[in-house]
């Protein structure tokens, strides 16, 4: 057996420095820690329908009568630790979703999504400071489409050659969270900070939308700032 000794183990080939990689960056969101945001609590909202079958029925009422359904959700991002985490969630501590729901027949599709961003988040009295619980929601990039082809659970991030008119269209949309703000989650749900190496390639867990997230992120730079408003980290760190 040969020994190598200390010395030996240090090389003197230094890899060249590559080249300029930063001519067309995407712009850079600023992420504030999670601990920036109040969580209250306000009356419980139950599911409309019992059963996946129920929800489905409701979907092919809404067809017959109104046409395709549209679906807003928000992907609300913070950081823990330097690292983005999504905040979203989680109903009978098993089944996970993002804030938003179905838009009402003939309703504005900002106006729509802001109101359900508020019935399901918004606090509902005025026990937190004013600039933190009346401050609107600034809805960022749609970030994703999805399509329901039939009255059934699967959908698709395009629509299917042979589908001419689907049931449902869902929209995600990046939500520009502010420096405070609160937080109030109805009783029957829990609100959850997950990392986005939590959601990577784990459909099993969190379905295919969500597991998808940190594909949909990657077109953008982040910036991590504390609570004193100190830019703390950035993702990528590069070097150029």
């Amino acid at each position: 057996m040969t020994t190598i000794t200390e010395a030996a183990r240090k090389t003197t080939l230094i890899p060249p420095s590559s080249g300029d990689f930063s001519s067309r960056q995407p712009k850079t969101i600023r992420l504030y820690p999670v601990s920036n945001y109040t969580f209250g609590t306000k009356e419980a909202q139950p599911e409309e329908d019992p059963s996946v079958s129920a929800r489905l029925q409701r979907l092919q009422d809404h067809y017959e009568q109104f046409g395709m359904r549209r679906t807003c959700e928000g992907v609300l991002v913070c950081h823990e630790h330097g690292h983005p985490h999504i905040l979203m969630l989680q109903i009978a501590n098993a089944f996970f979703k993002l804030p938003g729901d179905y838009l009402r027949p003939g309703e504005d599709e900002i106006e729509g999504f802001t109101a359900r961003l508020n019935e399901r988040l918004a606090p509902v009295n005025a026990q937190y400071p004013a600039d933190q619980h009346t401050a609107e929601w600034d809805i960022g990039d749609c970030i994703a489409q999805w399509w329901r082809p039939n009255f059934e659970t699967f959908t698709y991030p395009f629509i299917p050659p042979h589908v001419s008119r689907p049931k449902e269209c869902k929209k995600l949309y990046l939500i520009n969270l502010p420096k405070h703000k609160v937080l109030s989650v109805p009783k029957n749900m829990k609100l959850l900070a997950v990392p986005l190496f939590e959601l990577y390639d784990n459909s099993a867990r969190y379905g295919s939308q969500l597991s998808a997230i940190p594909q949909y992120l990657s077109r953008y730079n982040f910036e991590f700032v504390d609570e004193n408003n100190v830019v703390i980290g950035r993702s990528p760190a590069l070097n150029h």
